[in-house]
């Protein structure tokens, strides 16, 4: 069955809410409303934030292959993440206007620039949506005046804070038992907050500081805080209720827990279905920080000369709730893992002789089918994978007999290229590819060498090829193949 043909089919994802996988239902129809943190642009996204856009380009992805009308929102935080979560400290993006002897703004389009050029390199489907915190102030000030309203909200020198006190059910995203928290145990004490786990809605501009980023409201000039504005945003493009919401595993505790609290304090109603994390990236057994030496971007792994889609089968080799650890020798072999799947898209492009073999088409069918049941469980891409590679591995062997015709090698491609759509490796682009002049009439030149038994002139070609054109040759019954290497 092909995607969609029939209706939707049933997607299963673990729920943090729940601590269950639950088969997803959409509040309206086959609609889903998904939204998913973006990144503070003070600075790049490193290998462990674009883990968790990835798997959120998963989740969307499986979603819409199964037939599923996904709108996406996410949000881009410009202004209000403060460099503690004790609602201290400095915004990050005056702590990257200073870094850097800019303004805010111009840190904020930067970055946000180079976050999305990152996306467009490990083939991230683009938000419907991308809601930057900067330009939605005025819908986070309504959202704060209506919980003043309800009588959620209080003064003190810095700020107005959410009282979670007045939410019976504060903290069930993370199961927080806040009788059993001792004061400063999450956050720093703030001695004015009515109680430690109290967060800012609205923060002050210090006195006599003149921020990059800072607006008027009904309680003095300040900034909104960061928990406010994603409930801000979330709601105005998705609705008091929505499907779901994504997230690393670190939102649950704060950030996530915050946005439920103030979301469903002020409507009353469920904010969010299921809420869906991933889980955390280390590097070399160790958290990633710069101090360590081990903070690393998109930009280091090109440089280093890896495909930008190697870092992105990575990721895919492992379960999004799986803590995954990342070493350059790992991704060596993820990048050779996923040049074995270029040679198969490429050689079943090239394959036109061969027998016609009923098996090939039953063995597709069989793929298809497990791979959507695998993906369809939770996201399970390390199972589906190895379906895949199984599949390979039969079919080369086939090939290698001559015993896969050119309509069964379309019909393998067509089933390849059509779950791409799910793991998101641009396969298709494979069969694009073009030689360069130059390099096609080399090739030329080397099967002459090669027919008069020249053979130190046709090795003396294949190296200039590798070198000069990144090309390497594979010499088979069916002719001469070509392939780009890394």
């Amino acid at each position: 069955m092909k995607a969609a043909e029939k209706g939707v089919r049933p997607v299963r994802i673990f729920n943090t809410m729940s601590r269950r996988k639950e088969v997803i239902k959409p509040l309206k129809d086959k609609r889903i409303g998904l939204y998913t943190c973006g990144l503070t642009v003070y600075d790049y996204a490193h290998i462990g934030n674009l883990r968790t856009y990835i798997f959120e380009d998963l989740l969307r992805r499986v979603l819409e292959y199964n037939g599923y009308r996904v709108k996406h929102v996410m949000n881009i935080t410009d202004v209000g993440h403060l460099t503690s979560d004790a609602d201290v400290g400095e915004d990050k993006m005056e702590v990257g206007a200073k870094r850097e002897r800019k303004t805010a703004w111009e840190i904020a389009n930067f970055y946000s620039e180079k976050f999305f050029e990152d996306i467009d390199a490990l083939n991230i489907e683009r938000p419907h949506i991308v809601a930057k915190a900067t330009d939605h102030i005025g819908e986070m000030i309504e959202l704060i005046q209506r919980l003043e309203r309800k009588g959620f909200t209080y003064k003190i020198d810095d700020g107005v804070y959410f009282d979670t006190s007045k939410v019976k059910d504060y903290g069930k995203l993370a199961r927080l038992k806040l009788e059993t928290l001792m004061p400063g145990a999450r956050v720093e004490v703030n001695p004015q907050k009515r109680n430690p786990h109290d967060f800012a809605l609205w923060k002050f501009s210090p006195k006599d500081v003149k921020r990059d980023m800072e607006w008027d409201s009904p309680w003095g000039i300040g900034f909104p805080g960061w928990h406010i504005e994603c409930s801000a945003m979330s709601m105005k493009y998705l609705g008091e209720s929505f499907d779901i919401h994504c997230g690393g595993i670190d939102h649950i505790p704060i950030h996530h827990t915050n946005e439920i609290a103030q979301s469903e304090a002020a409507t009353g109603k469920r904010f969010v279905k299921y809420w869906v994390h991933g889980a955390h990236l280390i590097v070399e057994g160790k958290r990633m920080a710069k101090s360590l030496g081990n903070f690393l971007t998109l930009k280091d792994i090109i440089e280093r000369g890896y495909d930008p889609l190697s870092l992105r089968f990575f990721y895919l080799q492992a379960h999004y709730r799986s803590q995954l650890n990342f070493t350059f020798p790992a991704l060596d072999a993820a990048q050779s893992a996923l040049n074995s799947i270029y040679d198969f898209v490429r050689r079943l492009g090239a394959c036109t002789k061969g027998m016609k073999n009923p098996e090939v088409a039953i063995f597709t069918r069989d793929l298809r089918r497990k791979f959507v049941n695998a993906v369809n469980d939770d996201l399970n891409t390390p199972k589906a994978l190895s379906y895949l590679f199984n599949y390979m591995k039969r079919l080369n062997k086939l090939i290698d007999k001559g015993r896969v015709g050119g309509s069964d090698a379309k019909v393998a491609l067509k089933t390849i290229l059509e779950l791409d759509r799910v793991l998101g490796l641009n396969l298709k682009r494979l069969l694009k590819e073009e030689l360069p002049e130059e390099a096609s009439k080399l090739i030329r030149e080397r099967e002459e060498a090669r027919s008069r038994k020249e053979y130190a002139i046709a090795d003396a070609i294949r190296e200039r090829l590798r070198k000069e054109f990144g090309i390497a040759l594979e010499d088979t019954k069916e002719g001469v193949r070509w392939k780009k290497i890394s």
